[in-house]
């Protein structure tokens, strides 16, 4: 039983690799700074040091502080969430990690009657509803910062500055995808009570996150490097940057939060300070849907799923 937990943890972690590399690739991708395949094997490195040196926190808020788990709910929800994940990366479309699992979490936590903590819940969708906001706003704050500031240099000056800050900001979101994302995945198994070594499983899980990203993320970077709306090297850093850092607040208070929508946030700001107009509502209506369908989707895959196995 262990092993298809441990199984389907790492098929997540490849869904991952094939989902969210796009937050980190997709606008480095997009505004030409770097190519796909020396970007993937920078973000697979830094996510391998986002779960080993940072992790912890959030593991700890989705293994042990939203439901009580035991080794039937976290191989439920571990299963469902990487058949999920996998189908909307196949349909081109960005999925928060976060979402799947927490709401297949509580799905099959409700079914079985074990204990929820809805204050913990409440923290986090309350995160989730407001950290795209805020990638949004920093991002637009900075893009604007950088119109009266960096903008007064010579213009190659400029160019060599923003594809430095663009690989930094992008190297930060790889990060962030080892310490928030791959910590989210990881953090029902940690805590289910099995012996497990910890240095392994991070190193196989982040191979597999590596793996996801060579052989399917180029799916979703096309959609979010360039679907939203328009990048060049300025308006990409600021996204990015703005994204990142938004991120990494969160994890410092160990909230899972999705990277994938606080890049779209963080694009959508940029997007606002060239006007109204550039950015592609149709795009972020199907996205806001998905963010809505796929937690309460998940959460019925749980519960039904508990409820066959408990029958």
């Amino acid at each position: 039983m262990v092993e298809v937990a441990v199984v389907a943890s790492l098929l997540i972690a490849f869904g991952i690799g094939s989902n969210d590399a796009s937050n980190a690739l997709g606008i480095c991708i997009g505004a030409g700074i770097i190519k796909l395949k020396r970007a993937i094997f920078l973000f697979g490195i830094l996510v391998f040091l986002g779960i080993l040196l940072q992790g912890q926190k959030v593991m700890k808020t989705v293994g042990k502080n939203i439901v009580d788990v035991n080794m039937s709910i976290v191989i439920v929800v571990l299963a469902i969430s990487a058949i999920l994940i996998i189908i909307s990366n196949w349909r081109r479309l960005p999925l928060s990690t976060h979402q799947v699992i927490i709401g297949s979490l509580i799905g099959a936590a409700v079914a079985s009657d074990s204990a929820v903590n809805i204050v913990s819940i409440i923290k986090i969708v309350v995160s989730w509803i407001i950290s795209p906001f805020v990638a949004m706003g920093f991002s637009f704050l900075l893009y604007k910062t950088l119109e009266k500031t960096i903008s007064k240099f010579p213009f190659f000056q400029i160019e060599k500055l923003l594809r430095a800050f663009l690989i930094f900001s992008g190297m930060l979101i790889s990060y962030n995808t080892g310490a928030n994302e791959l910590a989210t995945v990881l953090g029902p198994l940690m805590h289910s009570g099995i012996e497990i070594n910890k240095i392994l499983l991070f190193s196989i899980a982040s191979v597999m996150v590596f793996s996801g990203a060579i052989l399917l993320s180029h799916r979703v970077i096309e959609t979010v490097g360039k679907g939203i709306t328009t990048l060049d090297p300025y308006s990409g850093f600021a996204a990015q940057f703005g994204a990142g850092g938004c991120v990494l607040f969160f994890t410092f208070l160990g909230m899972p939060i999705s990277t994938t929508y606080c890049i779209i946030g963080g694009i959508s700001g940029v997007g606002l300070t060239k006007g109204i107009s550039t950015v592609k509502f149709g795009l972020l209506k199907k996205i806001a849907i998905n963010f809505a369908v796929t937690p309460s989707l998940a959460f019925l895959f749980g519960y039904l799923a508990l409820k066959l196995i408990y029958s």
